[in-house]
């Protein structure tokens, strides 16, 4: 039987052996001080402190954004298997998608023709939609950020790296050469050894320190220029930002559509207890104008509370929806609990946003609680003059 053995060439192992040795030896004098080193420009060190800033903030940017765009790690490390082994990522629904099937299957068993089981199917539909939204968020956000900087990681860092680690076995040997010179010229003037002149040992070693130096010298310049590119690769670093920032606009935005058809067909749904749309912008509007302190306390009222004449007692059936500039400042003389879902709950010395009702109501105003809107007694609060310096 005949066995094919690797070749080995023992004096070439020998040799690595020794070498190896030599630079931890080396290594462990520089350490302790206790022999010469040779430093690194200073324009040059500065060069390598960025880039090892940019590798280590390039590094936590990658991964955190896809914490953020996939937050099961288990999900991302059967990603990071697939794109290794170049297989297409597994399909797999997201938590959104998942709410989304339950409650279209939820509002079919409790009954598409009740209104329970209507909305549970309209609000289904609208998790769908957040669902493939979510997808082309995460599929563009992956293509316009986290590959470009993970191939810069990849590529680039991992150069300069290995250039790096040449440059540093470069200086060593430059390092090695001039305690080599170092130690022939302390040889000057004694015996011949092995037959070689003092003179001889000096000559070839400040040959060997020479080329030593040529090439740590090379090497530097090459280090250099990559070392430079780091400021170019931040440029299309900034591209890439703004791109992964417009794909969260969008993303966003439709988002909020999304959700602003879905209020819309809730409120179409009527019955026994009607949705009431939130108007978001009319609650931004609302907290810009309380946070300054003066707001709509120095409007006048809104033409609702001089041209309709006074219904009788009895609840509206619907609030009214007004903006908050037609609205005034009161505040609640007692705490009240809300009779139903038409009626807002108050708080004692509360300060909300009042309105009258369309038709004027004898006992009922609309009111504005931060965003929640509702009818409040008329009784239970009391008009704040313009005067009053009260901020909500």
């Amino acid at each position: 039987m005949n066995i094919n053995l690797p070749n080995f060439n023992v004096k070439n192992l020998v040799k690595e052996a020794g070498s190896t040795i030599s630079r931890v030896v080396q290594l462990t004098e520089e350490k302790l001080g206790t022999t010469e080193r040779t430093e690194y420009d200073l324009h040059f060190q500065n060069l390598a402190e960025r880039a090892d800033v940019t590798k280590t903030w390039t590094e936590k940017l990658v991964r955190d954004t896809e914490s953020v765009l996939i937050p099961n790690p288990q999900n991302r490390v059967e990603d990071f298997i697939f794109e290794k082994i170049e297989k297409s990522k597994p399909k797999r629904l997201s938590n959104l998608e998942h709410l989304a099937l339950d409650m279209i299957e939820a509002g079919g068993d409790f009954g598409q023709d009740l209104p329970y089981g209507q909305a549970l199917i309209k609000a289904g539909q609208a998790e769908q939609k957040l669902g493939q939204c979510e997808h082309d968020f995460i599929a563009t956000s992956g293509i316009c950020f986290t590959q470009p900087l993970r191939k810069f990681l990849d590529g680039e860092m991992k150069t300069i790296g290995k250039e790096r680690g040449i440059l540093e076995s470069k200086r060593l040997d430059l390092d090695a050469c001039k305690n080599r010179v170092k130690k022939a010229r302390s040889m000057l003037g004694q015996q011949s050894k092995d037959g070689i002149s003092p003179e001889a040992v000096l000559e070839q070693a400040e040959r060997d320190l020479r080329v030593a130096q040529a090439e740590f010298d090379r090497q530097s310049e090459i280090t250099k220029l990559l070392l430079d590119g780091i400021s170019t690769s931040q440029a299309s670093h900034l591209r890439h930002l703004h791109a992964f920032i417009q794909t969260q606009v969008r993303y966003y935005k439709q988002c909020g559509d999304v959700m602003e058809q879905l209020q819309r067909e809730l409120a179409n749904l009527g019955g026994p207890t009607p949705y009431i749309p939130l108007d978001l912008n009319d609650a931004s509007a609302s907290r810009s104008s309380t946070s300054g302190g003066g707001g709509p306390a120095g409007r006048g009222p809104g033409p609702n509370n001089s041209s309709n004449a006074a219904s009788s007692g009895h609840k509206p059936s619907q609030p009214l929806h007004v903006s908050t500039d037609q609205m005034q400042r009161a505040r609640v003389l007692c705490s009240y609990d809300a009779k139903d879902h038409t009626e807002l709950n108050l708080s004692a010395n509360e300060v909300i946003f009042v309105a009258e009702c369309s038709p004027v109501n004898e006992d009922y105003m609309y009111g504005k609680q931060g965003l929640m809107k509702g009818l409040v007694p008329r009784a239970f609060v009391e008009m704040l003059d313009e005067e009053h310096d009260v901020t909500l």
